[in-house]
């Protein structure tokens, strides 16, 4: 197997297994951090999250498209430290709007049928992240990387 597809593989796996991943912006140059739910596309090329339209975070991703995204399995593993994987995500976050968000609506709702409510709320704004590259470390100090081009 390449490389590019076994790191795909383990990111794959860890986000099979995980719902919830930090979510850092920024505001005037300082990081916010935030909670999110997400979901990501089979190719890994983008992620889907929600937030509510009256949030600082969507302040901030209004200003600032720039983010980062931390993944990582330690509710799963507990204190086991050589069996924690975390995924950095870096990318480019823009809500969708109309056909474009209905479209990645009902994507994101079967993968988190728990938020369907929530994220079909006209207070709700649905936002894909282009990624521009993967970070993963494993075993503690094994770090693996992939840039997408362009």
């Amino acid at each position: 197997m390449q490389k590019f597809d076994l790191l795909m593989e383990k990111i794959r796996n860890l986000f099979a297994v995980t719902r919830l991943a930090v979510l850092a912006t920024d505001h005037d140059g300082s990081p916010y951090t935030s909670l999110v739910a997400f979901a990501a596309s089979d190719d890994l090329r983008e992620i889907y999250f929600a937030t509510s339209k009256e949030t600082r975070k969507y302040r901030y991703l209004k200003a600032n498209c720039r983010v980062a995204f931390l993944v990582d399995n330690r509710s799963i593993i507990g204190g086991d430290f050589r069996e924690g994987i975390a995924v950095t995500v870096l990318g480019m976050a823009t809500e969708m709007h109309d056909a474009e968000r209905e479209s990645a609506l009902a994507s994101y709702a079967a993968n988190l049928p728990d938020l369907t409510e929530f994220v079909s709320s006209p207070t709700c704004a649905l936002f894909r992240t282009s990624v521009s590259s993967y970070s993963l470390v494993e075993e503690f100090e094994k770090i693996s990387e992939y840039r997408f081009d362009g």
